[in-house]
């Protein structure tokens, strides 16, 4: 993202009632906006939705074998992730109760349930062989019986004295307490069942088909919220989740997308380039927050402007992150749509950023001890906005497209002060953040000229530095902020979330970046 010339050229959220909370399996009464997900990926990697803390993952680590599910805790303060030989790993609350892995299976793993304490968890296998461990208790399985259809997952009663199995086919197999309330065993499936979640009362039950096909049984059939049945579906659907009260449920795709259905709040999708597959999806706690895009570390790409119209740079790349506007109200990227289709899965927006006033009062700009200059402010909110309506002509309105603010130019475009100038960085946050409801609003600028240009201002959103010279880019991830107290310049608050590591790649101007 360097300074061009002056003049060079998901899924939509679902609104939640209001007042409606959920209540987890331990009685604690949640918001339904504070309700969040993670996604599980057969490398290990977990991504995070809805301010789900991520509490770590096996992304980066050897497996013996992939990754093919997770279970949450209860409370949401942990999970578990299964391989396929049984190995079951632990992240934050969850506690390591035992695991399959050095022992010979007849048949792979295929998924997992924890106990509705959280003290304990079920394996299951593709020939319904169940494996308990921990407060789990054994209820019976289909280890040894000829199947139709290999089980693909499993799910837990209320109560935990007992659980239910379903195979492709959509037969469910019960064992315990738990009841029987139909299945689809039988009947012609366009394409075959992978997974399954159960009612908070334990009273009826959801599956769900690779094509995005819900069907429902005994108490959720009242609850059925749509599907993607009856849509072009790009991407397998490998798992459902519902909200802790069950008044809506997730579907999520082997690329990362999910879709939200009933009062389940959309959160996001994974970029479409991640490595390997996600296998599963569960409920979790969040505080509401998007969060940042969730790229994985070591994820690569690059940033293009109107200066690479016609010449992209070389494949592939994770990470595409697209200039809107070259300077503020104007300078609009002249190959923006060819770009954001080049960027693919891999998408974000970026504005650049130059210094002017307005007399135009906007919101939050007049008496904002943060953004001191009111005039700068409404220029920088305005500046925004004409940038995100041009985006939104391009690809309509795009909450979960990550933002940036370039930044590294503004306080040597005849700003007076860098009070003024961070007068106009706020007004354009707060236009992209809180007046379009973008999930993500960060801020790019060179690691040694942040207090050059802002001053002290201290935001607690993403950071996208740029540190061109040097070593490796995961070792500028880890000593940007050191790297800029060698400038005397303190870096935000913020996450680091990218990082652009050189300003050309194998001898082309094309600016990489690096997710940290």
């Amino acid at each position: 993202m360097h300074l061009p010339a002056a003049g060079a050229s998901g899924q939509p959220g679902v609104t939640t009632p209001a007042g409606l909370t959920s209540t987890t399996q331990t009685g604690t009464a949640v918001p339904v906006d504070h309700t969040a997900y993670w996604l599980d990926a057969s490398t290990g990697a977990v991504y995070s939705f809805g301010g789900a803390p991520n509490y770590g993952s096996m992304a980066g680590h050897p497996l013996n074998k992939p990754i093919v599910g997770m279970a949450a805790m209860p409370t949401g303060k942990g999970y578990w992730e299964v391989a396929a030989d049984g190995g079951v790993f632990t992240f934050g609350d969850a506690q390591f109760y035992g695991s399959e892995g050095a022992v010979q299976l007849v048949q792979p793993i295929v998924g997992m349930a924890s106990t509705p304490t959280g003290h304990g968890y079920w394996l299951v296998a593709a020939d319904g062989g169940v494996f308990t461990f921990g407060a789990a208790q054994f209820y019976g399985s289909e280890g040894g019986v000829k199947l139709v259809a290999p089980v693909v997952g499993m799910a837990p009663t209320r109560t935990g004295h007992g659980y239910w199995l379903v195979a492709a086919d959509g037969g469910i197999f019960t064992f315990g307490n738990a009841r029987f309330f139909g299945s689809m065993g039988g009947h012609v499936l366009a394409q075959p069942v992978t997974g399954m979640a159960t009612m908070p009362t334990g009273t009826g039950y959801w599956l769900v088909a690779t094509d995005g096909g819900v069907f429902t049984f005994g108490g959720a059939t009242g609850r059925f919220y749509g599907s993607l049945g009856s849509q072009r579906v790009t991407q397998p659907v490998v798992g459902i989740a519902t909200l802790y009260n069950g008044a809506g449920y997730w579907l999520a795709g082997d690329g990362g997308k999910v879709t939200a259905f009933g009062s389940a709040v959309y959160w996001g999708s994974t970029p479409e380039q991640i490595p390997g597959t996600i296998v599963g999806i569960a409920t979790g706690l969040g505080n509401g927050d998007p969060g940042p895009p969730s790229f994985q570390s070591g994820s690569y790409g690059y940033d293009v402007s109107g200066y690479q119209c016609g010449g992209f740079p070389p494949a592939p790349h994770q990470i595409g992150i697209v200039e809107v506007a070259g300077w503020s109200y104007g300078s609009v990227n002249p190959c923006l749509s060819e770009e954001v289709t080049w960027a693919a899965g891999g998408l974000n927006l970026y504005t650049f950023l130059s210094y002017g006033t307005s007399t135009t009062p906007e919101p939050g700009c007049a008496g904002n001890a943060t953004a001191p200059t009111a005039d700068a402010c409404n220029f920088g909110y305005g500046a925004a906005i004409a940038a995100f309506q041009e985006a939104t002509a391009v690809i309509g309105t795009r909450a979960d497209v990550p933002w940036w603010l370039d930044v590294e130019q503004i306080g040597f475009s005849q700003s007076p002060s860098t009070a003024a100038s961070r007068s106009v960085v706020v007004g354009a946050f707060d236009a992209l953040r809180y007046t379009e409801n973008i999930n993500t609003v960060g801020f790019y600028f060179s690691v040694a000229h942040w207090n050059d240009i802002v001053g002290t201002y201290n935001p607690s959103a993403p950071l996208f530095p740029a540190w061109w010279t040097g070593p490796t880019p995961a070792y500028k991830c880890t000593n940007a902020r050191s790297a800029a107290l060698s400038f005397t310049d303190t870096l935000p608050s913020g996450p680091i979330q990218l990082l652009q590591y050189t300003d050309s790649v194998d001898g082309m101007p094309f600016d990489g970046d690096y997710a940290c």
